[in-house]
């Protein structure tokens, strides 16, 4: 029920009704039940469950047909993440078999919790990189640093997605995710030429890293040499193999044999990995064999069998070592924000491309909450923080997947590699996993874009250049930071700092600022028509123009207020023009002295041509 409130001026014969809600003389509690009841429903209901479990939405429609692409899926991007997952976790400073402690327990949550068909969870570069810069234990081989920064990491992954603050990631710009990505790949890369030749001694930091390659170049083991860049040349030619286009006008018409070879081209390409680690562990048992030892630098032994399903361990002890829980997480630090936001950025991206790709639709919130879990569960088996992998991700979708329970076919086969092939595992040579590495990181250097911004916008190619330059220089860890301040910055300044417009019209300044009013830019906004409209030989009213002006917060009425007194002591007047019902509504709240405000600048120009102050508010509407 509304009623209608007039006012009326004394002295220009105006008036205008609007609209006035009155306070409601029944009570809110049965209103207030009623809104418990009905968010207790939607909780509640079956819709919900399903939105929270998305695998009841697919599973009941699952055929054959599925079940034979989804293994064949599943299986493709097992023998990918195997050699990827003990090459990984070198970089994150683990032994090898903590790659593949990553690399199973995330397929099978993302297989109950996840919306995208094509995703697959486990240890990637980027993860591996984070890991080995924030949680290297003091106790060389331990994974304690690691285990927690897991944890930590799908707590506050699940918390966000529980909260609905995925909106969190919008405000990390391409440009900064895509020069940290690069610099992070250039940074992997070089880490893995030591093993390319074989030296010893190299620092972790990248400058450092650099020039200790150069200083030992002359140390080369020219076995770790040859076989190292015979597999990465190799690994680039088989990966073609992947991409190749047959030019046939009717493929149908294409006799059975081609299409077989063809097929098995396919899979050569996309098991180039798996086949170039056995190759390379053939050749080093060979060798071993023949007595030719300490000419190539090998895996060695690893823990075989699988990980134990324990709670982490909170504290670490070991010889003259003890640390408290609180040391850990005070040493790991920044890691405990950056790490789980690298995840969600990472997955959350991928995601919506395969989605885009394969014209479906993801859910970002469940998709917060699926890597969460997945993370949280993961840490129970000795893991390292996970999150997708885009290579194994474009496998995975080029294998014909069609739900996400090809992630339980490719966590089964991790399991049966750890129960079974952990011995063989000691023949792998460090040079084959280094070209495994740097084969995979390489495609992750965009250098076209910067072209791109070149042409289309030079303030993002410098927010761009400075975080690749800062994640190279300072380390990748402060390289981000340094990235998403400056995305921040250049966010929020136009808001502390809008663009206003001022048009003359006699001795009327009208003032028109491009962007909302809210207390960043209020204080600012009122001093610079204080001082358009006092400078010079003839000092101006001002009509305001809230054109652009959708919501107003307490401080920019009360700046309002202060201008409007400021300029009453120059004997200048202040109207406002174009102002919505809601911002109306606020600024009569306010109850500010003499406030006029007009439907449009050409009525305030009249206004303020024709009739003289007044000490009553005339609202126009």
């Amino acid at each position: 029920m509304t009623t209608d409130k007039e006012f009326r001026p004394g002295s220009n014969g105006h008036s205008i009704s609007f609209q006035v809600q009155p306070e409601s003389a029944v009570p809110t509690t049965d209103k207030f039940c009623d809104k418990v009841k009905k968010y207790g429903h939607g909780v509640c209901s079956v819709e919900t469950l399903k939105n929270r479990l998305p695998i009841l939405k697919w599973l009941p429609k699952y055929s054959l047909t599925d079940v034979q692409s989804d293994v064949i899926a599943g299986l493709t991007v097992g023998l990918t993440v195997i050699p990827q997952g003990l090459a990984y976790a070198k970089i994150a400073g683990l032994p090898p078999q903590y790659g593949l402690y990553s690399a199973f327990m995330g397929c099978f949550v993302y297989c109950f919790l996840g919306t995208s068909k094509d995703i697959t969870l486990g240890p990637t570069a980027i993860m591996s990189l984070m890991t080995g810069t924030f949680a290297v234990s003091p106790v060389e081989g331990d994974a304690t640093y690691a285990i927690i920064l897991t944890l930590m990491s799908g707590c506050v992954q699940l918390l966000m997605g529980l909260l609905n603050l995925g909106i969190i990631v919008n405000f990390i710009s391409y440009p900064v995710i895509n020069a940290f990505t690069s610099a992070a790949a250039i940074t992997i890369a070089f880490s893995q030429l030591k093993h390319i030749f074989g030296l010893k001694n190299i620092s972790r930091e990248f400058l450092h890293m650099v020039y200790d390659i150069f200083a030992h170049i002359g140390e080369t083991r020219i076995w770790d040499m040859t076989l190292g860049l015979t597999c990465l040349f190799l690994l680039f030619f088989f990966k073609k193999l992947r991409t190749l286009q047959w030019k046939d006008e009717n493929p149908d018409d294409v006799k059975l044999y081609k299409r077989i070879a063809r097929k098995f081209l396919w899979l050569f390409g996309t098991g180039a990995n798996a086949v170039i680690v056995i190759s390379a562990a053939g050749v080093a048992a060979g060798l071993i064999g023949l007595n030719i030892k300490d000419k190539l630098s090998i895996t060695g032994e690893l823990k075989a069998g699988l990980p134990p399903f324990r709670v982490p361990d909170f504290t670490l002890e070991s010889g003259n070592i003890t640390q408290s829980a609180g040391e850990i997480f005070t040493k790991i630090g920044a890691g405990l924000g950056i790490v789980p936001l690298l995840g969600l950025i990472e997955t959350i991206a991928i995601a919506k491309v395969f989605a885009r790709q394969n014209n479906y639709r993801i859910n970002p919130t469940q998709e917060l909450i699926a890597i969460g879990v997945a993370n949280i569960i993961s840490c129970f088996c000795s893991s390292y923080p996970i999150t997708g992998s885009f290579s194994r991700t474009a496998v995975n979708s080029q294998s014909g997947v069609r739900t996400p329970l090809s992630g339980v076919v490719t966590g089964a086969l991790v399991l049966l590699s750890l129960y079974v092939l952990t011995p063989l595992f000691y023949y792998i040579p460090n040079a084959a996993l280094a070209a495994v590495i740097i084969s995979a990181v390489l495609q992750m250097i965009d250098y076209k874009i910067i072209l791109i911004l070149w042409k289309a916008n030079k303030l993002d190619l410098g927010l761009l250049l400075i975080t690749f330059i800062s994640s190279l220089v300072i380390g990748i860890e402060y390289g981000i930071l340094v990235g998403v301040g400056l995305s921040i910055l250049m966010v929020l300044y136009p808001l502390a700092r809008p663009r206003i417009k001022y048009t003359t019209q006699e001795d009327i300044l009208v003032v028109q600022p491009d962007q909302g009013m809210r207390f960043p830019s209020a204080e600012y906004i009122s001093e610079t028509i204080i001082e358009r409209a006092t400078t010079g030989t003839n000092n101006k009213s001002v009509i305001f123009d809230f054109q652009h002006i959708s919501t107003i917060d307490y401080s920019a009425v009360m700046s309002i207020k202060k201008l409007m007194a400021d300029l009453h002591r120059f004997q200048l007047q202040v109207v406002l023009t174009n102002v919505n019902s809601t911002i109306s509504v606020d600024l009569e709240k306010a109850e500010i002295p003499d406030l006029m405000i007009f439907s449009n600048v050409d009525k305030a120009c009249q206004q303020l041509n024709y009739t003289e102050p007044t000490d009553i508010a005339v609202i126009h509407l």
